[in-house]
């Protein structure tokens, strides 16, 4: 049984920072969760979001970012320790996140979703090349 001692230890295992970041906890129906489980989580503003039963490809939006994240960052770094795959992991984050396209969201990244579109370039203009985690990725931007 997963009880809200264990979701307490996870919570104090992270920072202060890390645990008002949780906004959602994806889950699956099983057993195990306890109602304090959960409510662990919701006193930190977190929602609970139970996978709905008969429905097991609900879990696959957290699947495909912890493959990206394993396939694009993880996978080509050789990783030191735990401090330095948070590092990792927190970078890839913010590049998915603030710059990726992604193509669910005509090709705005999640923090851009309400920003309108940029203006087309109608002639040369400048690229600005931003490197991230030691230039493994690449994020391009036009300049005004």
């Amino acid at each position: 049984m997963l009880g809200d001692s264990q979701a307490r230890n996870l919570l104090m295992s992270l920072d202060g920072t890390r645990a008002a970041g949780i906004r959602y906890l994806i889950r699956d129906n099983a057993g195990y969760f306890t109602e304090g489980f959960d409510a662990v989580f919701t006193a930190i503003g977190a929602r609970v979001v139970p996978i709905l039963s008969g429905v097991p490809r609900m879990n696959a939006s957290a699947e495909r970012w912890v493959g990206s994240c394993r396939r694009e960052a993880t996978d080509r770094v050789l990783i030191a320790g735990e401090r330095h795959l948070r590092l990792v992991v927190d970078e890839y984050a913010g590049h998915h996140n603030e710059h990726r396209p992604h193509r669910s969201l005509g090709q705005r990244c999640p923090d851009g979703v309400d920003a309108p579109e940029p203006p087309a370039a109608d002639g040369p203009s400048r690229i600005l090349r931003r490197d991230r985690l030691g230039a493994l990725i690449h994020e391009y931007a036009q300049v005004a």
